[in-house]
């Protein structure tokens, strides 16, 4: 489905039972040029940033490390269930989520899974569910 549906609301975790795969966001809603997605991590994405784009990652059910450097210090932010974090645009950040994590999503549509890395894990085509 394409779009909002006007006659229901999403309920997460009806959505997140609709797919198994890790690392593959799934879009949920849009509003205002931004898309709501879902995904499932396990292990670490890969080093990337988004020069144009913050994004917002709200931690469903288990636990997320954001890895981050900016060229003179690394550091790590934890995200537990019911947390969120904002990862600027522009600072290199690597997920990490070794027990597993389901996510939200809130980042501008034009926003590419990995930036400008291209990676085994990057998702080029996200679809609705």
């Amino acid at each position: 489905m394409a779009g909002n549906d006007l006659e229901k609301s999403v309920h997460l975790r009806e959505k997140l039972g609709l797919f198994e795969k890790t690392w593959t966001p799934h879009i949920i809603a849009e509003l205002n040029g931004q898309r709501v997605k879902l995904a499932k991590l396990r292990g670490e994405l890969c080093w990337h940033s988004h020069a144009d784009e913050d994004e917002l990652f709200f931690v469903v059910e288990g636990s997320l490390t954001m890895q981050m450097r900016d060229g003179s210090r690394e550091w790590s932010v934890e995200i537990g269930p019911g947390e969120l974090f904002v990862v600027p645009r522009g600072l290199e950040h690597n997920p990490v989520s070794p027990g597993g994590a389901s996510v939200m999503l809130f980042e501008p549509a034009e926003t590419r899974h990995t930036g400008e890395v291209e990676h085994e894990r990057t998702v080029r085509e996200q679809g609705w569910v």
